[in-house]
């Protein structure tokens, strides 16, 4: 397998740890001491076999960062969007790269930079199954994660009709691709069991993915494989979901059991993290009567003294400080949306 990482993400629900210049990728959020793209690249060097099978591709903006956090990655493997066009140019721009260096033939993967995932064994195996599926069936495979709750943040993917099992997994068509529903329509898709949280990675031969991209995505196959990416500025920005996910008839999906999160917003850490303790505290806290909380600090001198608060996230980087109810964090992007319309907060964001 061609693995290849997805680097180009804003992050900007970890505002304000994560910026422009920084973003959530770069960032060691599980104190694992390496941030999730050096990890991402960690848990798929076995399946390229070294750093010469594995490939990045990001923003312009980013491409140091990606330079000085993956030192090990051959130069020829790093693409560098002009600017982010969503992740369907990405895609496609890429896999005509890998099928020109090694065939039409060659299986790719596609994987976020940003996302968790435990139990690194089972990961592997199930992409070698996916990669399987793709050999054997022409497929273009997604993992889909068995949901442990009903979440109104993420899409579903429907399972149809059964087509096999490799190596030990069974395998399934597409039925259909659901974006974020309500919470009584996620509930009913939970209840069902045939519905997975739509992890987006993607796992395809490279030739396969381009003919169909070539006829369901032909406004931006057409321009990428003629120009290259010096067209990027008149792409649309448009998902691969949306633009090859949602029309081929090859998709299918492995439904997984391996521990996963998209690291989407601050909670997210606060699942990886908290355990039983009445707060997570990934700063210097003194607190009175306060707890269900989150505490960040980038610079551990910094102390955060609270009286009685309660569900609360308080982030301190540099010379931001943020306070926001946790059940409201996914309003960070509006508030970036404001402060990027006045001169004096630019260097904030």
């Amino acid at each position: 397998m061609i693995p290849v990482i997805l680097a180009g993400g804003k992050g900007e629900r970890f505002w304000p740890l994560s910026r422009k210049a920084r973003p959530k990728q770069f960032l060691c959020l599980d104190g694992s001491g390496r941030s999730l793209l050096q990890a991402t690249g960690d848990r798929l060097l076995e399946l390229a076999g070294g750093w010469d099978g594995l490939w990045v591709i990001t923003a312009a903006h980013l491409a140091d960062g990606v330079r000085e956090q993956l030192p090990e990655l051959p130069e020829a493997n790093l693409l560098v969007e002009p600017e982010g066009r969503d992740t369907a140019p990405a895609v496609t721009w890429a896999t005509l790269e890998i099928a020109q260096r090694y065939g039409d033939d060659a299986v790719v993967g596609f994987f976020p930079a940003d996302h968790w995932i435990g139990d690194q064994p089972t990961f592997h195996q199930t992409l070698r199954a996916a990669a399987a599926l793709a050999q054997a069936e022409g497929a273009i495979a997604t993992l889909g994660i068995t949901p442990t709750y009903p979440a109104t943040g993420y899409g579903y993917i429907e399972q149809g009709g059964a087509i096999g099992s490799y190596l030990g997994l069974p395998t399934y068509k597409v039925s259909r691709f659901t974006e974020k529903p309500d919470l009584a329509t996620a509930q009913s898709f939970l209840a069902s069991g045939k519905f997975s949280w739509n992890s987006g990675m993607f796992i395809f031969q490279a030739g396969v993915a381009l003919a169909d991209l070539e006829q369901h995505a032909p406004y931006i196959y057409e321009p990428l494989a003629k120009q290259g990416p010096s067209i990027y500025p008149k792409l649309p920005k448009q998902s691969v979901d949306y633009a090859l996910m949602e029309k081929t008839s090859r998709a299918t999906v492995l439904p997984v059991t391996f521990p996963w999160d998209d690291l989407g917003d601050w909670n997210a850490i606060e699942r990886l993290l908290k355990g039983d303790a009445p707060n997570l505290e990934l700063a210097t806290h003194v607190g009175i009567d306060t707890q269900g909380s989150i505490f960040f600090a980038q610079d551990e001198a910094e102390v955060i003294v609270t009286i009685g608060l309660e569900d609360v996230l308080v982030v301190r980087d540099r010379q931001v400080t943020l306070v926001v109810k946790k059940e409201r964090t996914q309003e960070i992007k509006q508030l970036l949306k404001k402060l990027s319309e006045s001169d004096r907060f630019q260097e904030l964001l």
